[in-house]
């Protein structure tokens, strides 16, 4: 029986850690930071890009909400639709995702990523298109682990049987909080 099945982004359908530390560094980098290392960045994704900048200024020795968070939270979003380098899909994503499609199964993406360095991140790794609905960070009040963005893919493709896939402890603790079967 064809169901919605609900998708996270980066860790889930891409490996994006690449693109997001390169991202960030330059960031960190055009105001005198020193770089970070990519196990140190990738230890901040996953809660959408305000808590990565905060998570940044605060390594870097900085107030995460002071002066400097808006500036740097800007510089980051808008670098993350052009810098997508680095961003790549884990194998056998573009076929799964074809025969789920060939299946019936209506697919959305539901991401803590900001909705256009998300769609840009699609572009690059060819998966533009293969969802009919993606919901960014910034597509509603709210961010995952919050249940209201998967609530509202849910409602937006149609309702019925629903299924979320995700790679983290944000993305359980998002099913839980939807009342959705979940899929690590």
């Amino acid at each position: 029986m064809p169901a919605i099945l609900l998708f996270d982004l980066d860790g889930t359908l891409i490996d994006s850690a690449p693109a997001i530390h390169a991202v960030s560094n330059h960031v960190l980098e055009a105001r005198g930071f020193a770089p970070m290392t990519e196990a140190q960045v990738r230890s901040f994704v996953g809660q959408g890009a305000p808590h990565l900048v905060r998570c940044l200024l605060q390594s870097a020795g900085q107030d995460p909400d002071g002066p400097l968070f808006s500036e740097l939270y800007q510089d980051l979003v808008t670098r993350y639709e052009t810098e997508v380098e680095g961003n790549r899909p884990y194998p056998h994503v573009l076929e799964t995702l074809d025969i789920l499609r060939g299946q019936g199964h209506r697919l959305g993406l539901t991401t803590n990523k900001p909705y256009r360095p998300a769609l840009a991140a699609l572009r690059h790794v060819g998966l533009e298109g293969a969802f009919e609905l993606v919901l960014g960070g910034d597509s509603l009040p709210t961010r995952k682990p919050d249940p209201a963005m998967l609530h509202e893919a849910r409602a937006r493709l149609g309702g019925g049987p629903t299924l979320y896939i995700g790679d983290s402890e944000i993305d359980a603790a998002s099913a839980v909080n939807a009342a959705l079967p979940f899929a690590l």
